[in-house]
């Protein structure tokens, strides 16, 4: 993905539905999921964040949107590292299917800071 841009949409777009299955969906599977919910409520609170921030640049078309990526990788980043505590502190309420949801969230959010540092970096 080359347009900046294009990658503020993409973050914007994950991190509302983040935002909707953290605090909306996954409460109502919450005992399958075994994740507790004021920890779910809690981490749909930086998603909304995250999306308005995402959808603004990508909206506003930011001038400096090196450095506006950056400050994105970066927080999630620290969520992803936020998910990982809190699912080391409820392992043992933690099941299959929940591991699944947050390790699989992870992973693409990863993914996604992977690009956003690779374009953040590149050149002009």
């Amino acid at each position: 993905m080359e347009n900046p841009h294009h990658l503020f949409l993409l973050d914007g777009i994950g991190a509302i539905a983040s935002a909707v299955s953290l605090g909306m969906l996954l409460p109502y599977f919450q005992e399958h999921i075994g994740m507790p919910l004021p920890i779910l409520y809690t981490l749909a609170v930086p998603a909304v964040l995250f999306a308005v921030y995402s959808l603004s640049c990508y909206l506003f078309r930011v001038e400096r949107w090196r450095l506006f990526l950056r400050y994105i990788a970066v927080a999630n980043l620290l969520y992803c590292f936020v998910t990982i505590f809190l699912m080391f502190s409820n392992f043992r309420t933690l099941t299959g299917w929940g591991l699944a949801y947050f390790v699989g969230e992870i992973l693409v959010i990863l993914m996604i800071v992977g690009w956003e540092l690779k374009l953040a970096g590149k050149p002009e």
